[in-house]
């Protein structure tokens, strides 16, 4: 049987959950995987296993959050005051990831690309930040890249730091990791004038974010 290899698509987006189309998942032409320096196979082999899917797909703890008095350094090179930015939206997210990342990071972003295009980018849309969990090697031209290959527009902020500030903000919100390499899929959603973040720990859809997010405007149930 010919092989197929399949890549997250911001054309259908990781929107539902039970099959590849769901998934957001498009078969990749051979021409097109040799031009690929990477391929997501953790992606398929969840996929392929039905782990990824089965039971309740994640799971949510309400959590307070200190945000640490740390200045971080986006995608432009720009110096960012971390606790001025959560503060700056109605509606805040949150998830770690590192440029060179083939297994989690995409599915994670391709969530906040979507998310973008369901409630729209700038002022009054969400404020999506990004921490870098590979801060020795995520520069703003390597943030940079990657943000463009998941067309990310205006209120989404990839930021890396000092190894020092970044373990302190992976410690803040209860999602440290030794390596890169042991991360796990988590993201955090904040709402306006609240100290109460939510943690969903697992893969989630577009579906089920919008779904969180709505309970967090309607005071959670």
């Amino acid at each position: 049987m010919k092989e197929i290899a399949y890549e997250v698509s911001l054309v259908s987006g990781f929107e539902g959950r039970g099959s590849r189309s769901d998934l957001g998942l498009r078969p990749m032409r051979a021409p097109t995987l040799k031009r690929r320096s990477t391929v997501i196979l953790m992606v398929l082999a969840l996929l392929l296993s039905g782990s990824a899917l089965a039971g309740p797909p994640y799971t949510t703890v309400e959590m307070t959050v200190d945000i640490p008095d740390v200045t971080l350094i986006d995608q432009d090179a720009n110096e960012v005051e971390l606790r001025e930015l959560v503060d700056s939206g109605e509606v805040v997210m949150v998830d770690f990831i590192f440029g060179t990342c083939t297994t989690i990071c995409p599915i994670l972003s391709a969530g906040f690309s979507n998310l973008q295009r369901r409630l729209g980018s700038g002022p009054g849309g969400p404020v999506l930040i990004s921490f870098s969990i590979d801060p020795e090697h995520d520069g703003p031209e390597v943030m940079t890249k990657y943000l463009k290959r998941y067309r990310a527009q205006p209120g989404w902020s990839f930021l890396t730091g000092d190894r020092d500030d970044i373990d302190v903000i992976m410690h803040a919100f209860d999602a440290y990791v030794p390596d890169k390499m042991s991360h796990q899929p988590v993201t955090f959603i904040k709402g306006n004038g609240s100290d109460q973040w939510v943690k969903i720990d697992g893969l989630v859809s577009t579906a089920d974010l919008l779904a969180e997010l709505e309970k967090i405007r309607g005071g959670r149930s």
